[in-house]
């Protein structure tokens, strides 16, 4: 048989095993020569319905007129139903069985089976209902997200979260809780392998006082850079062709991704030659959209560089969402607020934005990419308190998938911890608890990522600067391929050969810490503030 008719007999194959699930023994098909052949070719065949659903995804958010969401929530709650069916049959079962005894111990291939491994064994936990109707409310929810937040009104929204609440909930229990872990641990654990909410508290609670007390003295002090540059109007007509520009210059390749615009910035697509990515505008702060698209950049780099020859496959995966936001926060914080980028980009700023960016020095320009402020929103926080702001969410989507917290309670709660945590005052549900997208979606136990992400992207960075001591003034001269190649060799090619544990010693030669990023932000904030 040709390639194609032998991928047609796996898709029938498959197709009757999801009508009958107690068939005894995957089909030996002779033109697929080896049990890791057919298991790479079912898992393709699986990865087709989710990229699809991706792409949909993507287009909700951008493009659908707003009468199509009833549909679309149809659309992809079938789609998801059909994947988990398609790739929970007992056939993909026998055939990971299979491969597991037919690979060499400890290559990339063996990786490749063992992570098929993880997510069968987890994805058979859910019935295929719970899969679809998640689908369902969660895309129905994220349009009724946008409309409450425009509204400023949580009570639009309410009803929605509870039941997503409880979906995941029982999305939980069927997962089960970790040995000696809580609820909320089998969720987060789809995004960052092996994360509990105890070990997460660990971290956050000694960064926390760290953090606090340094921004009190950032605060108390009376040398602040100028805010000048933030507060200059620039019409988004300007910054549209401005922030393609930035995002093609570090890297992003726009022959195999998009930029467009959205509520909430965001990277999706289908696969490393489709990368669709995100990013929002405000005349009166162009650092806001610069900071988002750089942002997006990097998880899009991150996703073109994955290796299109194991497309569908763990392999053509990111690691987990940890790592993932560890190459946005890099490109973000590490180069799009450095001096070395700034020393690149002051010349350019009145030819590319008009004569309204003309006249500031570099210092200013470098300072206002590093005012602290405390603000409420979270994807406009600078470095230095930005990791704040996911504490207060960890503690809430923690309490509420616990059940120690009801969804009516979110914004008098979210607005306490707020006080205490960030030191404002909420003044409404559009800018409290409305702000994120990510439980509209579904997605509880993601928002540690977002930490675990920055504790990465410094030790990353400060790798990269000892592998290559001329980087920074390379970045200063507009030279941003030696980075991104040299996040392409180290962590993108791998795609999930390595647990992100793992690959941070592979990568830098010991455990994560955060002592990397203090000594970072510390090292670049004091100067600017006279500490």
């Amino acid at each position: 048989m040709t390639g194609s008719s032998s991928w047609r007999a796996l898709r029938r194959w498959l197709a009757e095993a999801v009508e009958s699930r107690d068939r005894p023994a995957f089909p030996r098909l002779a033109d697929m020569s080896t049990a890791f052949d057919r298991v790479i070719d079912a898992s393709r065949e699986a990865s087709l319905l989710e990229s699809t659903a991706s792409i949909l995804g993507w287009d909700q958010e951008t493009m659908m007129p707003v009468g199509g969401i009833e549909l679309r929530s149809k659309q992809l709650a079938q789609l998801a139903r059909m994947r988990h069916e398609l790739f929970t049959s007992k056939a993909m079962g026998d055939m990971i069985g299979s491969a597991e005894g037919s690979v060499e111990r400890g290559s990339a291939e063996a990786a490749l089976v063992r992570e098929l491994r993880r997510d069968y064994d987890r994805d058979t936990k859910l019935p295929s209902t719970l899969v679809e109707e998640l689908a369902s409310v969660s895309s129905s929810a994220q349009h009724e997200w946008a409309e409450a937040r425009k509204a400023s009104d949580f009570n639009r929204f309410r009803p929605w979260l509870e039941r997503l609440v409880h979906l995941n909930r029982e999305k939980a229990r069927c997962y089960g809780i970790p040995a000696g872990g809580e609820t909320w641990d089998a969720l987060a654990d789809g995004f960052e392998p092996g994360c509990r909410a105890a070990d997460v508290e660990r971290v956050f609670r000694p960064l926390r006082e760290q953090l606090t007390g340094f921004i009190d003295r950032l605060m108390a002090s009376p040398t602040k850079p100028s805010n000048r540059f933030n507060e200059t109007a620039i019409g988004i007509d300007r910054q549209e062709p401005f922030m393609r520009l930035v995002a093609e210059a570090i890297g992003f390749d726009f022959s195999r991704g998009r930029l467009d615009r959205s509520t909430h910035p965001f990277c999706g697509g289908s696969h490393c030659n489709d990368v669709r990515m995100t990013t929002r505008y405000l005349e009166t702060c162009v650092n806001d959209a610069l900071g988002s698209t750089m942002h997006e950049a990097g998880h899009g780099m991150y996703e073109q560089g994955l290796p299109s020859s194991w497309i569908g496959t763990p392999l053509g995966q990111a690691v987990s969402l940890g790592i993932h936001e560890s190459q946005s926060r890099l490109w973000e914080n590490q180069v799009g607020r450095s001096r070395a980028f700034w020393s690149w980009m002051a010349p350019k700023l009145p030819e590319l934005l008009g004569d309204a960016a003309r006249g500031f020095s570099l210092d200013e320009l470098y300072g206002a990419a590093n005012i602290v402020e405390r603000g409420f929103i979270r994807v406009e926080a600078d470095e230095a308190t930005y990791n704040l702001h996911v504490m207060v969410r960890f503690e809430i989507e923690r309490k509420l998938i616990g059940g120690q917290m009801e969804v009516a309670d979110l914004p008098s709660t979210w607005n306490r911890l707020y006080r205490e945590i960030v030191g404002v005052e909420v003044p409404d549900d559009r800018r409290g608890c409305l702000q994120d997208v990510h439980w509209s979606m579904g997605a509880f136990g993601y928002f540690p990522t977002y930490t675990l992400g920055t504790l990465y992207a410094a030790q990353f960075f400060e790798a990269a600067t000892k592998a290559m001591p001329g980087l920074e003034a390379g970045l200063a001269r507009g030279e941003f391929k030696p980075l991104l190649t040299w996040l392409n060799s180290n962590i993108h090619a791998h795609g999930r050969r390595y647990l992100p544990g793992e690959l941070c010693e592979r990568v830098t030669g010991k455990p994560l810490s955060s002592e990397p990023y203090l000594a970072y932000l510390k090292g670049k904030l004091s100067p600017l503030y006279g500490l």
